[in-house]
């Protein structure tokens, strides 16, 4: 029997997220499951933050002391990285910027990271991956049909960070993500694990795709940045009042930053993968994890979430019109590549190679050992 259409009444996750479920109130297992885990992050009394917060920045102080930087900030041009690396420099911490540039930073992006870095007098270190191999292996990406094209991405960025961390000996980066504007789980299927190695490789092998300059990073790669080099991700911005509007607002007094109409819109194709490809080929909308998200750090109200759900991801038509056709030039594709690939059923990660299942297997070992200590 078919699933009728329905919607949270709290947030605005709804059934495209297939393992939603629902109580009497019509209230979702997702916020509810947020308040469970996020609540006491986001509701904590302001004595006790800041204690956390003092306690944190004089840690990385003493980890960081002798050396060049005590931190590592890795920045993307968004909100939520500007802000850890402006607060960071508030707070007398010592960072190094650290971006992963794949060739599809917008010109805004580029212009927020420049003008941020300078005013702070920061060091920026940018690692660029060579185009065409990038572009080969998200060609495999599509060829595929697998959902996360951004797996790419956010892998090589975790990737990079770590091995900066490394080189200059450092145990802190400090994360934009947070539970305040982006703490709600992504729905099962939306997305795919972020350090499956083996799935990037194994779709570039299938492409013939030769890896050089891609920082690939795995199961055993975490293991060891994590355990033996006892480098630390830290979401230093729950340690702290964190209201995303009024983020944005001061960064553009102080830093002239130019504001994204969507979380993660300051990569041309991220845009267009959110805004475009997720709705019409995987009838994905990450605006309703996002906004809902927002709805229960109390950010912004669900009238204005539905309303704004009414609209298509994109600031306009005409900028849509632009992306596509940027993204097609770009890509090297035709109008009927497109519509061919958008036609196209998806097909799983895990068809194609993946060590989800060493990473599931490395982490219930770690947590048998853990309690046993």
């Amino acid at each position: 029997m078919a699933r009728g259409y329905q919607v949270c009444t709290r947030c605005v996750m709804d059934v495209s997220a297939a393992d939603i479920t629902f109580d009497a109130s019509g209230i979702c297992n997702y916020c509810t499951e947020f308040m469970q885990r996020s609540g006491d992050i986001i509701n904590i009394d302001s004595a006790e933050r800041n204690l956390r917060l003092s306690k944190f920045v004089d840690q990385v102080k003493v980890d960081g002391a002798g050396k060049q930087y005590d931190c590592i900030v890795g920045v993307s041009g968004g909100v939520d990285s500007s802000w850890v690396l402006v607060k960071a420099v508030e707070l007398g911490l010592r960072p190094l910027a650290v971006h992963m540039d794949n060739g599809w930073n917008s010109e805004l992006a580029q212009s927020n990271i420049s003008s941020l870095v300078k005013k702070l007098n920061v060091d920026l270190y940018t690692h660029v991956i060579e185009w065409n191999e990038y572009k080969a292996l998200m060609q495999a990406f599509f060829d595929s049909d697998v959902i996360d094209v951004e797996l790419l991405y956010d892998n090589a960025m975790l990737a990079v960070n770590y091995r900066m961390a490394a080189k200059y000996n450092v145990r802190h980066i400090l994360s934009g993500s947070n539970q305040s504007s982006e703490g709600m789980s992504i729905p099962a299927g939306w997305n795919w694990f972020k350090y499956d190695r083996k799935n990037i490789v194994s779709l570039a092998r299938r492409a013939s795709v030769r890896i050089k300059t891609f920082p690939l990073l795995g199961t055993l790669g975490y293991i060891y940045f994590t355990y033996l080099k006892r480098i630390q991700w830290e979401s230093m911005l729950d340690l702290m009042p964190y209201d995303k509007a009024a983020a944005m607002q001061a960064l553009q007094v102080g830093f002239g930053y130019k504001p994204y109409p969507y979380k993660h819109y300051e990569s041309i194709f991220t845009r267009f993968y959110q805004g475009y490809i997720l709705p019409e080929k995987f009838s994905v909308d990450k605006r309703r994890v996002h906004f809902s998200t927002l709805i229960m750090s109390g950010q912004m109200s669900r009238e204005a979430a539905l309303q704004d759900l009414e609209n298509i991801p994109y600031p306009s038509e005409r900028a849509l019109t632009e992306d596509r056709q940027y993204f097609l030039k770009k890509m090297g594709w035709s109008e009927s590549m497109l519509e061919n690939y958008l036609s196209r059923r998806e097909q799983h990660h895990a068809a194609f190679g993946s060590e989800i299942g060493l990473w599931n297997f490395c982490m219930k070992v770690y947590r048998t050992v853990f309690k046993k200590c």
